[in-house]
């Protein structure tokens, strides 16, 4: 059995209900270390796998007859949407029951009662006649009707047809755009990109019949409702606050003040009723919320404490979610009785002691999620790692995470810093980069750490730092910027470099980089090379592991291997690790290999402390004062 076949290296899915046959289902979960797509009949209790694909599959969805979608991508990530039918595996799998077959769902039991797919997934191309492209948005019809939105990262397309026949272009446009939803006769799309946020509803031959400006801040579209004809529902950001609004062609635009939220939230509508399911992130917490929009009615639905990580309404008012926190990996919870997939083979319960610290700023307190080892002592703190969150319009949750399973269980303790920029604290929090791009989190970052040494859960010279992504880029940025406070760092897929990242990206994420840096790097380079990681190679005195991926579109592996060569230049140590994949991959042996590779690394390079911690303990003098002042699909990860 391989490494990646005895982890359970992706977090389970809420399943998608079929909208006319709602216990039918398809979900993605891990299969023998990959990520995979099936299905689930909830009358039968009977779980198919639908794909086996050496690189893994993501994306999936269900339409209205009940056949089942996936995209199909090759190395790149460029490729097309597939279908077959519900009831008969595309490759020939076996189904099974849910005591046996569920298994193919988790990798910790694998006994062959449901045998994956061989050589690959068959399926019929949804639309034909598609270029190869990035998927940014997948909508159906009762009627068969499809469309298709696709990218290849510099311009966007959105087509129309019947499932299984030719495609008809129905936009193009330079620049990022996400196809939202369809009507449910097939007669009206809405498509939502661009700088402003603007949402375009167009009908089935291309007129564009509205253009929804976001206002004086954001939008996001999220859908029409599916009893409901042609109302469209949106997310709105108002000030400090986040508000519901609709869309009518009679009414056009009309915003439900009364109904606002103070953090970020998700919205989707009931399928039988004027009515909405709101997701609240709050604090690294999640509320969900049931909105009755003719009633002007909001209640609040009772869930466990802890996150909510996906939530779909039922007909007739029941829901179904996916639950979990720190201690607990997901579960899936139906409160109208529906069988729901077994998640078998999960890993137990996560050791330690887990608690919320608050660290104060000049723009407000700074939340952190901490986890203590069962071996730490009073005055002997376990060495400490910062797990950084990427985004930076994301947050660490209250959420069961298979890294902190890890570094907890081998004894280290873990801060997870929702530093400013982080979503689940509102628009304010979210909108707060004082010092600049990076420099405002590395400041977070800092002003943790020191909180933590004067309440002596850490050692000031057993700190480390450890990020993917956006994540990666701070990493780097506050070895670089602040070396004297950190004794190792692993950046997996970093931004090293701006300016080359922004020119070697998709426009959807130069879009973003505009717009956190109110410029391109030829308009404003000193605010790129000031927030650039690059800038500042020469200073890192910590060890230093590097992961770059060959395929990444995101974080291209060209500005690492700058940022290497810069580190090359200074004689500055330290290792670095390529792997052949993109940025997303969804093959868990490379998870794996990274993971192996880091905690190898860590136990090397982070020494447990001798003695207890005093303020007279060596390195008190290097740790920072309070800071004076606090990339989302489209960026470098997605809201």
């Amino acid at each position: 059995m391989s490494d990646a076949a005895r982890y359970q290296v992706f977090r389970s899915a809420l399943p998608e209900s079929c909208p006319g046959s709602p216990d039918r289902m398809v979900f993605t979960a891990d299969a023998e270390g990959r990520c995979e797509v099936f299905t689930w009949d909830a009358a039968t209790r009977r779980v198919r796998q639908v794909t086996s694909r050496p690189g893994g599959t993501f994306h999936c969805a269900i339409d209205h007859d009940a056949d089942v979608w996936w995209f199909e991508e090759d190395e790149d990530g460029l490729g097309t949407w597939m279908y077959a039918p519900f009831a008969t595996s595309p490759a020939g799998a076996s189904a099974a029951p849910a005591e046996t077959s569920a298994r193919t769902a988790a990798p910790a039991a694998r006994t062959g009662d449901s045998p994956a797919p061989k050589g690959g997934t068959t399926g019929r191309p949804g639309l034909l006649g598609l270029p190869p492209g990035l998927p940014r948005g997948l909508a159906f019809a009762a009627d068969g009707t499809t469309a298709v939105a696709l990218t290849d990262g510099r311009v966007s397309t959105v087509h129309v047809g019947r499932k299984g026949g030719s495609a008809r272009l129905l936009l193009s446009a330079e620049g990022p755009l996400a196809l939202r939803g369809m009507a449910s006769d097939g007669g009206l799309l809405a498509v939502s990109g661009g700088a402003d946020d603007a949402v375009v509803l167009l009908t089935a031959d291309g007129t564009v019949t509205a253009v929804l400006p976001p206002g004086p801040a954001r939008q996001w579209c999220r859908g029409f409702r599916p009893a409901g004809g042609r109302e469209l529902l949106l997310v709105r950001e108002s000030g400090d606050r986040y508000v519901l609004a609709t869309w009518t062609p009679e009414d056009g635009t009309v915003v439900h003040d009364w109904c606002v939220f103070d953090t970020e939230i998700s919205a989707r509508w009931y399928p039988d009723a004027r009515e909405v399911l709101v997701r609240q992130d709050r604090h690294g917490r999640s509320l969900l919320h049931r909105v009755d929009l003719t009633a002007r009615r909001r209640s609040v639905l009772p869930t466990r404490p802890g996150t909510v990580l996906d939530a779909a309404p039922r007909p007739g008012g029941g829901l179904h979610c996916l639950w979990t926190d720190t201690t607990h990996p997901p579960v899936l919870l139906a409160t109208d009785g529906t069988p729901l997939p077994p998640l078998t083979g999960t890993p137990p319960r996560v050791p330690g002691r887990h608690r919320d610290l608050w660290t104060s700023t000049p723009d407000g307190p700074v939340h952190t999620l901490l986890s203590l080892p069962d071996t730490a002592a009073p005055g002997r703190p376990a060495p400490l790692v910062f797990l950084v969150h990427g985004g930076p319009a994301d947050q660490d949750r209250d959420a069961y995470d298979g890294t902190v399973h890890s570094l907890v269980a081998s004894g280290y303790a873990v801060a997870r810093v929702n530093y400013r920029g982080s979503t689940g604290y509102g628009p304010r929090w979210r909108h707060a980069f004082t010092a600049g791009v990076g420099h405002t989190q590395v400041q977070d970052l800092a002003a943790v750490r020191a909180d933590l040494l004067r309440r002596g859960l850490a050692a000031p010279d057993a700190t480390a730092l450890w990020g993917v992504s956006w994540g990666a880029y701070l990493v780097l940025l506050a070895l670089g910027t602040r070396p004297e406070l950190w004794r190792a760092g692993i950046a997996v897929k970093p931004l090293a470099d701006w300016a080359a990242a922004h020119r070697s990206s998709t426009s959807a994420l130069r879009a973003f980089d505009i717009r956190l840096f109110g410029g391109t790097p030829d308009e404003v380079p000193e605010r790129y090379a000031r927030s650039s990681p690059l800038s500042y190679a020469s200073r890192v005195t910590a060890p230093l592991l590097v992961v770059g991926a060959t395929r990444d579109v995101k974080c291209p592996p060209d500005q690492i291997r700058s940022y290497l060569a810069a580190l090359d230049d200074a004689g500055v140590p330290y290792e670095a690790m390529w792997l052949d994949t993109g940025h997303d991959g969804y093959d868990g042996a490379a998870h794996v290999a990274v993971l192996r590779r880091a905690m190898t690394f860590l136990n090397r390079r982070l020494a447990v402390p001798r003695g207890p911690v005093t303020e007279d303990s060596p390195g008190r003098r290097g740790s920072p004062e309070p800071p004076r002042t606090r990339r989302p699909g489209p960026a470098r990860t997605a809201h």
